[in-house]
């Protein structure tokens, strides 16, 4: 995992997640997933390109099934996008990375348009 990629866990969600003034994207995910494998070098990617206009985490569903039950992920990988604190963008499954990008444009345009 490269270091533009934060682990999210139990302890720290609320004050990266919750209190982040960045548009956050979370990567649920174990790591006896499969398609999860698949999905990983995309959210690195994406980490690097959005750089300082996007937070990036990862929450292994294993190790915090607290937080993943409280936003009812029943199937990983699941990428929530989060905007002050709520839940605003769902992706579930292997998507291609064209579909990332167009999400993650679409919250920074509207937190630009918006501050």
């Amino acid at each position: 995992m490269s270091n533009l990629v934060a682990q999210a866990d139990q302890s720290n969600w609320e004050t990266e997640v919750m209190q982040s003034s960045q548009v956050v994207m979370v990567d649920f995910w174990a790591v006896w997933c499969g398609p999860c494998q698949m999905v990983a070098p995309i959210v690195e990617q994406l980490a690097s390109e959005y750089a300082g206009k996007l937070k990036v985490m990862k929450l292994n569903t294993d190790e915090a099934p607290e937080v993943a039950g409280r936003y009812q992920i029943m199937s990983i990988p699941t990428i929530l996008f989060f905007k002050d604190g709520q839940p605003v963008e769902k992706l579930v499954g292997v998507r291609p990375k064209p579909q990332f990008k167009q999400v993650i444009d679409s919250l920074l345009a509207q937190q630009s348009a918006n501050a």
